[in-house]
């Protein structure tokens, strides 16, 4: 055990990492007898937690807005053994300092780990490129997936190794099947919530060790989750992946829900836009860049043929709702009733040291 020892997560002062034991996450909700030990674990309450976070973080804000990338969240990254404070960070940039001790923190205070994710999308993005589809009598379900995901399988460890400090690789096993869990299943080739789930787990645990800062919120959101979407939106489209336990018509979507909540957020007192806008053809087209519910609306009309209202009802539903602060609210509870509070969906969830099973100790 103590072999598996790193530090791991920063206090709001920038103490030193606190001593953490990694172990890579097994499933635990076998029967529907265990949902119980779910809503009562730490995982439901740090997971719910995350998400509600970052939902208050990106309230009212565009895709295209200016945002700060926090300057102290990983001093301890770069390997002196020693503290060296933002102040002192930037004064030895000013000076021009020649000292690699500068170089790299300089490197952090500019968001390095945001851009690692977003290169680490990036390389996903063009694996689908070199993944053509293969010519297959089914139409959905494409067979090219599970080479795709062969190839993740085989590299996500190496991937997240690249994301995180040298101090905290014990934790790249662990972290890195959140991230293989986040992108669908290569036996059914299907995608759903359950897998949207995995990746905000992933971007939870990566917050837990201090790789990512809380306040980073719109980050984590606007750049990360952002692209995370568009990468999934093309394994979709590309793979033709099949909607993983849908609903259909009587389902909020297909394949995300998460978009739906923090979009929603955004838009909370927007001046000109209200939820029955979002129906509108002509106002989704001239607003989609700058909020994530409107982009996931485009998806779906791309997607989809026939009235909104027949093939997606919930959200033409939705569309009467008198405010975005109301409807941020339901789709909230929505999502606990609909996805977190599922079986079918949590049977597939997996807990380890930075999302555990345990109950929540007061």
């Amino acid at each position: 055990m103590a072999e598996s020892e790193r530090r791991a997560g920063t206090s709001e002062e920038g103490a030193p990492p606190i001593q953490q034991s990694f172990m890579v996450p097994k499933k635990e909700i076998n029967v529907v007898s265990d949902m119980a030990k779910w809503k009562r674990s730490q995982a439901y309450a740090d997971y719910m937690g995350f998400i509600l976070t970052l939902n208050e973080g990106v309230r009212g804000k565009k895709l295209t807005c200016e945002y700060k990338v926090s300057e102290e969240a990983l001093w301890f990254a770069f390997g002196t053994g020693g503290r060296l404070r933002v102040k002192e960070m930037q004064n030895q940039h000013n000076e021009k300092s020649k000292e690699s001790r500068g170089e790299a923190a300089l490197a952090l205070i500019t968001g390095k780990p945001i851009e690692k994710l977003v290169a680490l999308l990036n390389t996903l993005d063009r694996w689908i490129d070199e993944t053509p589809p293969v010519d297959q009598p089914s139409r959905f379900g494409n067979k090219a997936f599970r080479t795709w995901y062969a190839k993740l399988d085989q590299e996500a460890e190496k991937l997240v190794s690249a994301v995180i400090p040298k101090h905290l690789a014990d934790a790249a096993p662990e972290v890195a099947v959140y991230l293989k869990e986040s992108v669908g299943n290569s036996t059914r080739i299907d995608y759903g919530t359950g897998h949207e789930a995995a990746f905000a787990a992933f971007l939870c645990c990566l917050c837990k060790i201090g790789v990512l800062r809380v306040d980073d919120q719109m980050a984590i959101v606007f750049k990360v989750f952002n692209r995370y979407l568009e990468v999934m939106r093309k394994l979709q489209k590309t793979y033709r992946m099949e909607p993983a336990g849908s609903q259909g018509v009587w389902g909020l979507d297909d394949f995300q829900f998460l978009p739906f909540i923090w979009g929603s957020s955004q838009l909370i007192d927007h001046p000109s836009l209200e939820p029955r806008h979002f129906v509108d053809e002509k106002v989704v087209n001239e607003n989609h860049k700058d909020f994530m519910f409107l982009e996931c609306i485009l998806f779906i009309t791309e997607m989809k043929t026939g009235p909104f209202a027949e093939h997606s009802n919930q959200l033409w539903n939705i569309s009467a709702v008198p405010s975005w602060s109301k409807v941020n609210q339901g789709l909230i509870r929505m999502y606990k009733a609909e996805c977190l509070e599922k079986f079918p969906v949590i049977q597939h969830f997996k807990f380890g040291s930075l999302l555990p099973i345990q109950p929540v100790t007061s």
